[in-house]
C-alpha cells in the first residue's frame, strides 16, 4: 500500500466517516483509501481509555485495526451522501503484537480487504509505528443491517 503524509480526511472531519464517539474514536485522519485498501494515522494519547502505563494494550491495538476497516465502509458511504453504520468484530484470528506503542507516538493501519460477502467482511490488518511492525491480525467485521423505509 501506498503511504504519504498527506491525509485524505483528517482529524476535524473524521467523526463523519465512522459511528464512535470519543472516548472510543480510535483513529485521527485516512492518509489513503482506494480500492480494496486503507490507510489510518493515529497518535496514542495519555486519556485514551486503552492506555496503562504509558503504552496502548491490547483491546486498544484491536480496536484500532477494527475501527480502520470501519472508515474504509464510512469513507465509501459517504461518497454517497449515506452515515456510516454500525459494525462489529465477529471473529480475530492469527493475532501477533509485537510490542506496546506508547503516549505520543503515532500508529499507522493498514487494512486490506480480502473478501466480502453479505455484510461480512474478512479483513487483514497491519500496524505499525515508526516503521516498526506493532501488530497484525485477520478479523471478520459483521455489518449491521439497516432498516429500510417501506
Amino acid at each position: 500500500m501506498e503511504q504519504t503524509t498527506k491525509e485524505l480526511v483528517g482529524i476535524n472531519e473524521i467523526s463523519e466517516y465512522l459511528p464512535h464517539e470519543a472516548p472510543m474514536l480510535m483513529i485521527d485522519c485516512i492518509y489513503h483509501c482506494e480500492g480494496q485498501e486503507i490507510v489510518t494515522g493515529f497518535t496514542v494519547r495519555q486519556d485514551n481509555i486503552f492506555v496503562k502505563d504509558g503504552v496502548l494494550r491490547e483491546p486498544g491495538i484491536m480496536e484500532n485495526i477494527a475501527q480502520s476497516a470501519a472508515a474504509k465502509g464510512g469513507y465509501n458511504v459517504k461518497k454517497l451522501g449515506e452515515k456510516p453504520g454500525l459494525g462489529f468484530i465477529g471473529a480475530l484470528s492469527d493475532l501477533k503484537i509485537y510490542f506496546h506503542p506508547s503516549v505520543g507516538e503515532e500508529l499507522i493501519t493498514e487494512i486490506q480487504v480480502k473478501n466480502e460477502v453479505f455484510n461480512v467482511s474478512r479483513i487483514e490488518g497491519r500496524l505499525t509505528c515508526n516503521g516498526k511492525l506493532v501488530a497484525k491480525c485477520e478479523m471478520k467485521i459483521i455489518r449491521a443491517k439497516t432498516e429500510t423505509k417501506d
